[in-house]
C-alpha cells in the first residue's frame, strides 16, 4: 500500500474515532434533546436561548380546551410560535397529544405539565415527548389543571393539525355500558348521612357481563357484607384494587385475568336487594376509596372540529368597532382576555372550526371568532 493511501485511511479512522468520542462525550454530559438539536443543526447560542425563552412564554398562556380539540395551521421559518393549552383532568384520564405535519422530517418539541402553586412558573413539568415523534401521552393521578405545550423546531415550515384528546385509563366493567348508565356516583351521601358512596353504580340488565377493566390477579372472591356477591382485582402496575360488588353470581376459577375477560354477571345481591340490579365499581389504594370516574367515563368520540381550509392568513386584522379575545374557543363557557379595536393586528398561530388562535402584539395567546377579523395585507 502507498504513503499516500496509508495516510488517506488513518485520516479515516482518526475522524472516525472523534466522532465516537463527540457521541460518547455528549452520553456523559447528558445533553438534552432541545441542547443536542442546538449541537446537531449548529444553531448559535444567541438565537438558541432566544428560541427556548419562548417556551416560558408558553407557560404564562392561559388559553384552555375542552377535549377533544383539533387545530390547523402553518409553521414559518423562524415565526418561533409555541403552542400552550389548558386542560382540567381527573386521576385516571389519560391525556394524548399529537402534532401532525406535513413533512416528517421536521421535530416538534412537547412537555406537559401541572398546576403547582410550589413551582416559580405555577406548573410543574411532569413528562416530555420524542421531538421526531410528535406526540405526548400522560395519565393523571392527580387532579388538576394541566397543560400541554408544543415548541416547533426554528426552521419549521409546514402545515400542521394538532390533536388533543384524553380516554379512560380502565375499560369500562360492564358490557356495553355507557355514561348513561352509571346512576350514582363517588361521594353521594348513603342512609341519611351516616356515610358517602365509595364508587359508582353502574346500571345494566341482571345477567350482563361484568367485565375485568385491567389485566391483573384476584386477590377475593365471595359473598359477604353489604357488597353481597364479589370480586378483588389487584392492578399491579398502579398499585390499586378494584372492587364489584352486587353480582348476580361469579365466573368460577378466575385467577389471573385479562382485559376484557369476565369475572361474573351484574345483579343485586348484598343491600341491593331492593334496588335495581347494577354493578357498584370502587377502586382502593392504601389510602383508601378513590373516585374512580375518571378511570371508566367514556370519552366523545373526536369530530372534525379543525376545518381543511389550505390557506391560512400569517395576520389578522380586526374588522368589528370592538372585539373580545378568549380563553376557549367558544362564546359560552370561555373567559374574557380583553378587550380589542378596530384596527388591531394580531399573528395567527392556528384555526379551531370557527375560531382563530392568535397572539396579540404583547405575544399573549387567545382565541377570537373568524366573523370580527379579516386578513392583513
Amino acid at each position: 500500500m502507498s504513503l499516500k493511501k496509508s495516510l488517506y485511511y488513518f485520516l479515516i479512522l482518526i475522524l472516525i474515532s472523534c466522532s465516537q468520542i463527540e457521541k460518547a462525550k455528549d452520553k456523559i454530559i447528558g445533553l438534552s434533546e432541545k441542547e443536542q438539536y442546538q449541537k446537531d443543526r449548529e444553531i448559535s447560542d444567541e438565537l438558541f436561548r432566544f428560541w427556548q425563552a419562548q417556551a416560558e412564554i408558553g407557560l404564562r398562556d392561559s388559553v384552555a380546551v375542552e377535549l377533544p380539540y383539533s387545530e390547523i395551521g402553518r409553521l414559518q421559518p423562524r415565526s418561533f410560535a409555541v403552542y400552550s393549552y389548558e386542560t382540567y383532568l381527573l386521576p385516571g384520564e389519560i391525556i394524548e397529544a399529537h402534532f401532525e405535519t406535513d413533512s416528517s422530517q421536521v421535530l416538534i418539541f412537547s412537555d406537559i405539565y401541572r398546576q403547582n402553586k410550589e413551582e416559580v412558573s405555577g406548573f410543574q413539568k411532569l413528562a416530555s415527548g420524542k421531538a421526531s415523534e410528535k406526540n405526548i401521552q400522560f395519565e393523571s393521578r392527580q387532579a388538576g389543571l394541566y397543560k400541554v405545550i408544543f415548541q416547533p423546531e426554528i426552521e419549521a415550515n409546514t402545515p400542521f393539525r394538532i390533536h388533543i384528546s384524553k380516554s379512560p385509563a380502565y375499560l369500562f366493567p360492564v358490557m356495553g355500558g355507557r355514561n348513561a348508565d352509571i346512576g350514582s356516583y363517588f361521594g353521594d351521601i348513603r342512609d341519611g348521612g351516616k356515610r358517602n358512596h365509595k364508587g359508582v353504580d353502574i346500571f345494566a340488565k341482571k345477567g350482563t357481563p361484568v367485565l375485568a377493566a385491567v389485566s391483573g390477579n384476584i386477590g377475593y372472591t365471595g359473598e359477604k357484607g353489604l357488597g353481597g356477591k364479589q370480586v378483588w382485582l389487584r392492578d399491579p402496575k398502579r398499585r390499586q384494587s378494584l372492587y364489584y360488588a352486587h353480582l348476580d353470581s361469579i365466573k368460577p376459577g378466575i385467577d389471573r385475568v385479562n382485559l376484557g375477560d369476565t369475572l361474573g354477571f351484574v345483579g343485586n345481591t348484598g343491600n341491593a336487594r331492593t334496588t335495581p340490579s347494577h354493578l357498584h365499581f370502587g377502586i382502593y389504594t392504601q389510602q383508601g376509596a378513590i373516585d374512580p370516574i375518571g378511570y371508566v367515563y367514556l370519552q366523545e368520540e373526536a369530530d372534525n372540529i379543525a376545518s381543511s381550509e389550505k390557506i391560512m392568513p400569517a395576520r389578522l386584522s380586526i374588522s368589528a368597532r370592538k372585539a373580545v379575545l378568549r380563553n376557549k374557543p367558544a362564546s359560552s363557557n370561555s373567559e374574557i382576555l380583553r378587550n380589542a379595536e378596530a384596527g388591531e393586528f394580531l399573528s395567527v398561530q392556528g384555526k379551531s372550526d370557527d375560531w382563530f388562535h392568535v397572539r396579540d402584539s404583547l405575544h399573549r395567546s387567545a382565541f377570537i371568532h373568524e366573523s370580527l377579523v379579516t386578513p392583513a395585507n
